[in-house]
């Protein structure tokens, strides 16, 4: 990926094969090497509660931590998380929830809970955030189930994970104190007899005190609301069904909860950027075929030399076009944390596109986007090595120690600063010691080393030749015309990779921050490859204009415009934090714009790394085409 030769043909048709069966409601979705667990009559099941969420606040709180719910069990034990899950705000931990395999309950008290004035406010003020609450059987999310077709008449029945934890009604905040937990399951045939949950819905009530007294025969029946807008005393209760279920097996059990995103969008979103990525690829078509074709074949005639200021102006900078750049040291640290984020992100979707990847494997993309930045260490010092031989820099292991720590650095610094304010709202988003510990051994125990050890092979690899010799005095550089100025080209060139993505932009944001499942990915790589393609495209592009207007300064340049594109992915999560989102406090929005903030530097390294790799090479290539003097 870093030279980027594969046939761009061959990389769409594999994306396409691979995005058929991910966008199938039919397909399964999976861990390898993971087997369903087979239950049977009698059996206990636990129930896991997770956290309450909310789509108009990025701060989850555990559940189980909830002072007006039921205490939590005394023998509660945590579940083992993993550093996404950690990252994501999961806290995991058994419920005092009695399921067993088989066993229908009509309502069972769960607790009586003294809720006081304090905490009822509390309860308020997540009931009127429309904060859900996640729970998890068996893996699955507790889900509620809602009609996707027109009436009754046609039934389409998907999941939405989670369930409200109150609801507000007459202007007051009533709290869901009693739920039917439904429990779907598949028989499987003798001699197994044993049971695979495939279903895990939660329908949430509200019950008022007067008839809570006692535990109803039928809730349904029960149109009261409980307020707990003061010092109140709450019983909880539940109800158990379990249902077999002929149509949902195990492989495809989750399929309800994912298809509910509109297919045709995602393709509208495809064409739209194979149109862009066509203009581009005809655009730089015609400059290689037709006019530096031409070029090279008029610098190579030693009869018309008399002729070669008359014609375009690249070759006349020859001898500045390979001078080491301003800066050049952290053009080369930059370059190669772009470097790592391309290994990783390539990696992550490979990953994704083969399954295992998927909502099954919770805080999974997080854990294996980190481990995978972490070892792609290597490459970064790789080729920030090999590029800071070329510019002659005095010591290869300091480049490599700003290489390792200089993004990474400033993202941590980031997210350490953001964290102290989510620790002041007692959030379970904050990232506790342990985990802050394991992300900086993993910084300086794996990935600095690793930097070294690749810029230690890079540094031992022979120098980049170039075309050609490097004039000892600067030429200089005329006027530019107008539209070639830096700011305008940078300006227009970021517009295309944007356009590129901004479709399928607004559905990983939906996945980001309205908690919903993010599974097309074979969209995803169509898209991805595409803006690759685009990057290349449009910095070369540019490039060759700014060459041909004898500006031979194009180091920075080649990476500024493709990774301008992030200032434009900026400025659209700031319209979709107006028009889709309704968060309305500091530290929510705080948390919002700076998650947003570093995700377009990585989005800018990623584009600009490979936009300046490219252009390199292309450079090397014309210059090594025609005869120099």
């Amino acid at each position: 990926m870093v030279t980027f030769r594969a046939s761009a043909t061959a990389i769409l048709a594999t994306a396409l094969v691979a995005s058929t069966s991910l966008f199938s409601t039919s397909s399964a979705f999976y861990i390898p090497g993971f087997s369903p667990t087979v239950f049977r009559e009698g059996d206990s099941v636990p129930l896991y509660v997770n956290k309450i969420y909310s789509e108009k606040s990025p701060l989850p709180y555990a559940y189980a931590d909830l002072p007006f719910l039921c205490d939590k069990p005394k023998d509660a034990k945590k579940a083992w998380l993993n550093l996404g899950e950690v990252l994501r705000g999961d806290r995991i931990s058994t419920s005092d929830y009695k399921l067993v395999v088989g066993k229908d309950i009509p309502c069972e008290i769960l607790c009586r809970k003294s809720v006081s004035a304090e905490d009822a406010t509390l309860a308020r003020d997540f009931i009127a955030n429309d904060y859900n609450v996640e729970w998890i059987v068996d893996n699955l999310p507790g889900a509620t189930r809602y009609n996707l077709g027109d009436g009754q008449a046609h039934k389409q029945w998907r999941y939405r994970a989670g369930f409200p934890l109150g609801k507000v009604k007459w202007s007051k905040s009533n709290i869901h104190n009693h739920v039917t937990i439904r429990i779907l399951y598949q028989s499987l045939p003798p001699p197994s007899d044993g049971k695979l949950i495939v279903g895990f819905e939660v329908t949430p009530y509200s019950i008022d005190q007067g008839d809570n007294d006692e535990c109803p025969n039928d809730p349904l029946k029960v149109a009261a609301f409980q307020a707990v807008d003061k010092e109140v005393e709450i019983q909880y209760t539940y109800s158990v069904q379990w249902l077999e279920e002929k149509e949902i097996t195990w492989n495809n059990r989750w399929n309800l909860y994912l298809a509910s995103t509109d297919v045709q969008v995602h393709w509208y979103s495809i064409v739209n950027s194979i149109v862009i990525m066509l203009f581009l690829t005809g655009l730089v078509a015609l400059i290689i075929m037709r006019t530096l074709k031409k070029d090279i074949a008029i610098y190579n005639e030693e009869e018309m030399k008399d002729d070669q200021d008359e014609g375009a102006g690249w070759k006349l900078v020859h001898g500045d076009v390979f001078r080491t750049p301003k800066y050049s040291s952290l053009l080369c640290a930059i370059l190669g944390s772009g470097v790592q984020v391309i290994v990783m992100t390539v990696s992550t979707i490979i990953f994704a596109l083969v399954g295992i990847l998927n909502p099954f494997y919770r805080g999974g993309f997080v854990s294996f986007g980190l481990f995978l930045f972490v070892f792609a260490g290597a490459f970064a010092g790789y080729y920030s090595a090999r590029l800071y031989k070329v510019f002659r820099g005095p010591s290869w292991t300091m480049n490599a120690i700003v290489t390792a720590t200089l993004v990474p650095g400033f993202l941590f610094t980031i997210v350490f600063m953001l964290n102290l304010f989510v620790w002041s709202k007692n959030s379970s988003n904050a990232i506790p010691f342990g985990t802050f510990f394991a992300l900086v051994l993993m910084w300086f125990g794996i990935s600095l080393p690793l930097s070294l050890v690749g810029a230690f092979f890079g540094q031992r690899k022979e120098m980049i030749e170039h075309p050609g010799r490097t004039n000892q005095i600067p030429r200089q550089i005329p006027p530019p015309v107008w539209y070639l100025r830096p700011r305008y080209t940078v300006t227009l060139g970021g517009l295309l990779p944007f356009a590129v993505v901004f479709i399928e932009l607004f559905y990983i944001l939906k996945s980001i921050w309205e908690d919903q499942y993010y599974y097309m990915f074979g969209f995803l790589s169509l898209v991805f490859a595409i803006l690759l393609i685009t990057c290349v495209e449009i910095s070369i592009v540019v490039v060759y204009f700014q060459l041909c207007d004898e500006d031979y300064n194009w180091w920075w340049r080649s990476f500024f415009v493709s990774s301008f594109s992030a200032v434009y992915i900026f400025l659209y999560s700031m319209v979709y934090f107006t028009k889709q989102l309704s968060i309305d406090h500091f530290v929510p929005g705080l948390i919002y714009f700076a998650n947003s903030l570093m995700i377009c530097i990585i989005y800018g390294l990623l584009t600009g790394t490979t936009g300046f790799i490219s252009t390199y090479w292309f450079i090397r290539r014309i210059y090594a085409a025609v005869k120099i003097d």
